[in-house]
């Protein structure tokens, strides 16, 4: 999580970070230490980042294991469209872990 952290206030800085241990951060190549106030400001939207990752990996499969209904020798029924179209808009306005915790997915017609 550190490193996902750091990474969100400066793309390009190089460091290492041993045993995960936020107090043994070491610089590299002339890279500006950043405080580790700020860099912990960070774990709450890297958080997110991750389970938004999670949240969509999940629909993506759901999604894949639908492709098929979707290929030009098939008619979609509209369960499947509504379904399918229902998986595609599940992350639209989630902005907190908690909400994305809370996501009950459609059921497969």
């Amino acid at each position: 999580m550190i490193e996902k952290a750091i990474k969100k206030i400066n793309l390009n800085a190089e460091f290492s970070v041993n045993a995960d241990d936020i107090n043994q951060i070491t610089w590299h190549n002339g890279t500006t230490p950043i405080p580790v106030a700020d860099i912990e400001a960070q774990f709450p939207a890297v958080e997110l980042d991750n389970t938004m990752q999670n949240l969509r990996s999940k629909r993506n499969q759901l999604l894949q294991d639908t492709d098929f209904h979707a290929l030009s020798d098939n008619t979609m029924s509209a369960d499947m469209t509504t379904y399918r179209q229902e998986l595609r808009d599940i992350t639209e306005g989630i902005t907190t872990v908690e909400q994305a915790n809370a996501v009950v997915f459609p059921i497969k017609p």
